[in-house]
């Protein structure tokens, strides 16, 4: 077995093993999900002056922007994978 395919094969072991033994897994991950939708609220108010509210609306559509980018960027993969290619995610040239 290569050497990346064992890595994922253990990786993907120690996180059985560490769901196995935690009784709450959503709180387990709560922090690192917070951490996450926060970078949403950085990057649309980096200096912490609109309204919570206009704040979190504004965070709520930047993360969209985030998960619709990855999802293009997975067509695009999946195409290319074909042979067909397609246009370029990033709107890189």
């Amino acid at each position: 077995m290569s050497s990346p395919a064992r890595r994922a094969l253990q990786a993907r072991m120690a996180a059985h093993a560490l769901h196995a033994g935690t009784p709450d897994a959503a709180a387990h991950t709560a922090p690192a999900r917070a951490a996450f939708l926060g970078r949403f609220e950085r990057e649309v108010d980096p200096d912490g002056v609109l309204d919570p509210r206009e704040r979190n609306r504004r965070a709520e559509h930047a993360r969209k922007t985030y998960f619709l980018r990855l999802a293009l960027a997975s067509a695009h993969a999946r195409e290319a994978r074909r042979g067909r290619g397609g246009p370029n995610p990033a709107g890189n040239r």
